[in-house]
């Protein structure tokens, strides 16, 4: 279910003001539209918004002025900002004062939905963590729930690799919780009481990452007029979490392999380099040996971020954690939807659909059940119906099959290494998109990849992701 409920527009167009509650009022938010800055304020003091859209220009208060007010008075809200050309240099310096995100005008309507949906992303994840760490149970790491083998060897070599502060890289599927380990292995480091600083690597323009890492200086590009501080910069003395590291794109790749090696960066427009003292933990749900041998990906930096490898695993390979995150997600859910009676519990029955669930979305997946659960439950016990319908009325999803793939190819066949990789990962990817029925979403999350890199990849490949889907 959506994070983000209510949304207050605030810009001087009546058409954008009319086209965004439009559109956005279509997805379910709650959303009002106001014409300038002072109108804004009022608004957000009169009623609670999750997320402020904002231009930049406006008359009375512009945008920079309501962005700091709006922040001063109400910490927890998500501010994007929406700016024309001329003014791009202000909308980045929105960003530094708090702003999640900017969008350059005229922009289609798909933009907005994709940065909020970016946001809800950060806000999930940003909760996850807090909700872990506050939750009940065995806890064996900054907010890492977990009894069985699994996790106890993810633990010890947390406990191993903390102090030492050598380059880490996490891996392990989307949902199992990349971002904990990554937070544990700083908590219990010499480092802790730094920055721990964490980028989505797969979220960020490609256009806008290397500003985004390295900063840049006053002139470095278009409408650069004032110099901005790089997370690198702002991580100094701390840790680096680079989740999704494998999106990114060569050039940001050749400045981070530098970092590594030489411990300075040159921000975008600088002569001089600077030196910083930043550990790195990257993570990634791709194989990047894989994309090595592709060469998407630079060999000297697989081997300067893979020194060591902490492997997250999956929930279905712990399956006795199960019930302890179950608790512990069903107390916090009783506190947070204030249940009275609270909810005690599971019925046997819902016990066993759970244990006998694969849980292709992780503990994140798990989480957003017990949600359902407790808001659905009628009772003090949760009951089998209570449970997404995806685990008592759907069988066990089929393994992922390619259309074609003989173990030996003809004497005639074209022997191409290239091609049979193509061939076979174009087979993988439709056989994915016939399982999840056309969603683009699970399909990613099956095959282990990013959202973006499998968009870019239906697009090469000229797949009907839609038309997979009814063939499922």
């Amino acid at each position: 279910m959506a994070l983000f409920r209510s949304i207050l527009v605030a810009d001087d167009e009546p058409s954008v003001r009319h086209v965004l509650t439009l559109v956005l009022s279509g997805l379910g938010y709650e959303v009002r539209a106001v014409a300038d800055g002072e109108e804004a304020l009022r608004e957000l003091s009169a009623r609670g918004y999750d997320v402020l859209l904002c231009d930049v220009r406006m008359p009375r208060r512009d945008g920079l002025s309501l962005l700091r007010q709006a922040l001063s008075e109400h910490p927890g809200l998500t501010v994007v900002v929406m700016s024309a050309y001329g003014s791009q240099a202000q909308a980045l310096e929105a960003v530094g004062a708090g702003a999640y995100d900017y969008v350059r005008k005229p922009f289609k309507p798909e933009e907005i939905v994709f940065v909020l949906r970016k946001a809800e992303e950060r806000e999930r994840l940003l909760r996850e963590n807090r909700r872990l760490q506050g939750a009940g149970g065995s806890v064996s790491g900054e907010g890492i729930l977990g009894e069985s083998e699994p996790m106890r060897v993810v633990m010890r070599q947390v406990e191993r690799l903390a102090p030492v502060g050598t380059t880490v890289l996490i891996t392990g599927e989307s949902g199992t919780g990349k971002e904990l380990v990554a937070r544990a292995l700083h908590a219990r480091s010499p480092r802790s009481a730094m920055p721990f600083v964490a980028v989505n690597c797969g979220a960020i323009p490609a256009g806008l990452l290397e500003s985004e890492l390295f900063g840049h200086a006053k002139g470095a590009f278009t409408d650069a007029r004032t110099a901005r501080r790089g997370l690198f910069s702002e991580a100094d003395g701390g840790t680096l979490f680079l989740d999704e590291v494998g999106e990114l794109p060569p050039p940001a790749q050749v400045k981070l392999l530098r970092v590594l090696q030489e411990g300075e960066i040159r921000p975008l427009g600088e002569n001089r380099a600077e030196k910083v003292d930043v550990r790195v933990i990257a993570a990634t749900l791709r194989d990047l040996g894989r994309l090595v041998e592709r060469g998407e990906f630079r060999e000297d930096l697989y081997y300067r971020l893979n020194v060591v490898n902490v492997r997250v695993p999956p929930l279905r390979e712990r399956p006795g954690d199960i019930p302890l995150l179950a608790r512990a997600f069903l107390a916090r859910f009783n506190r947070e939807l204030n249940r009275e009676p609270p909810v005690r519990g599971l019925t046997p029955e819902a016990e066993a659909l759970m244990a006998s669930y694969s849980w292709p979305g992780n503990v994140r997946e798990l989480e957003n059940a017990m949600e359902r659960a407790v808001l659905l439950a009628e009772a003090e016990l949760i009951l089998p119906q209570n449970l997404p319908e995806r685990l008592w009325s759907s069988p066990p999803p089929p393994a992922i099959v390619p259309a074609s793939a003989p173990s030996h190819p003809a004497a005639d066949t074209n022997l191409s290494l290239k091609q049979a990789i193509r061939d076979l990962e174009e087979s993988y990817i439709r056989a994915a998109l016939r399982r999840t029925r056309g969603n683009r979403t699970r399909a990613a999350e099956v095959l282990e990849i990013s959202h973006r890199a499998l968009l870019y990849k239906i697009k090469e490949y000229g797949i009907d992701a839609d038309a997979e889907g009814e063939r499922g």
